[in-house]
């Protein structure tokens, strides 16, 4: 870990992910994760989520792939500590097996997470279309897209919108969380790692599982023409879930295609389709999130 943590994320930024998703063996299905070298304030529940993963995949035979996993987050996670995963081991049948996480940090959950593993089989196909959308080679990611926003980005916030990224985003619809205008609940966003990954599945679906908390929140937010930017705003995951349906290289184009049906109670419900370059279905997702807004908070 130690050489990790000697490298310059910013030069290689796919590293960083690399390394926050190489979870340590404590004790028997017991397990550390490391820290966001560099860190500030929450912990991205992406790399809650991921590293979980990581450590519920530890206590399962090779031949079993994660295709299900259902999380709830209960704490904010604190950068300034890293994060323990216990994991229980609560079924292995013929073909399934199911582990439950608890995260914890300073002796409190922060996430309970349930994964469920399959041997791999065929079965009957069928899938939703890929939508008709222009590819990313046509498109700008999010850190050219904010540079060209110049002055409207708060200079408190322009090395956040600007710095590398493990994970390229490039939005076939620009929408900006500094001055976002009303739009229809629904994205469509290119992603992939920023670099090579490799060919383990359990690692390609763990980064899959870490980028599916990107941008999924937001569109249940876009017809109130909202942030998390604007003053008084209180925006949180709550509950996500990720079905994996096929082999993840997540160093290579992605199109995440997400759409909100529903929003009320301080809270917004968000859907969301993996699409690989060749239009197939490779995941599905959905998660509510709070988007609360506080009216004592939105002074000063």
């Amino acid at each position: 870990m130690t050489a990790m943590t000697e490298i310059n994320f910013d030069d290689a930024p796919v590293e960083r992910v690399l390394h926050l998703l190489k979870v340590e063996e404590l004790d028997v299905d017991l397990y550390r994760g490391p820290r966001n070298p560099g860190g500030k304030g929450r912990v991205f529940g992406g790399q809650v989520i991921g590293q979980a993963l990581m450590a519920a995949t530890g206590s399962v035979d090779h031949d079993r792939i994660c295709h299900s996993l259902h999380a709830y987050f209960m704490r904010a996670g604190d950068e300034n500590y890293p994060i323990i995963y216990r994991v229980e081991r609560d079924y292995d049948g013929g073909s399934f097996s199911n582990r439950r996480v608890i995260a914890m940090q300073r002796g409190k959950p922060i996430l309970n997470m349930t994964a469920s593993f399959q041997k791999q089989e065929s079965g009957f196909e069928h899938q939703a279309d890929m939508p008709d959308v222009p590819g990313p080679d046509e498109l700008l990611n999010e850190q050219q897209l904010a540079a060209s926003l110049g002055d409207a980005v708060p200079e408190r916030l322009r090395a956040f919108f600007t710095r590398p990224r493990p994970i390229e985003m490039r939005p076939v619809t620009p929408w900006t969380p500094v001055d976002p205008k009303p739009m229809p609940p629904v994205s469509h966003i290119w992603f992939r790692a920023a670099g090579p990954t490799g060919d383990d599945q359990i690692l390609q679906r763990a980064i899959l599982a870490y980028a599916s908390d990107m941008s999924l929140l937001g569109t249940c937010m876009k017809p109130h023409g909202i942030s998390w930017m604007k003053p008084g705003m209180q925006t949180a995951s709550l509950d996500h879930a990720v079905w994996l349906h096929g082999e993840v290289k997540a160093d290579e184009w992605m199109l995440y295609a997400t759409d909100s049906d529903w929003s009320g109670a301080g809270r917004g419900f968000n859907r969301g389709k993996i699409f690989n370059r060749k239009g197939e279905l490779i995941a599905s997702t959905a998660q509510e999130g709070l988007i609360r807004f506080r009216a004592d908070k939105a002074k000063g």
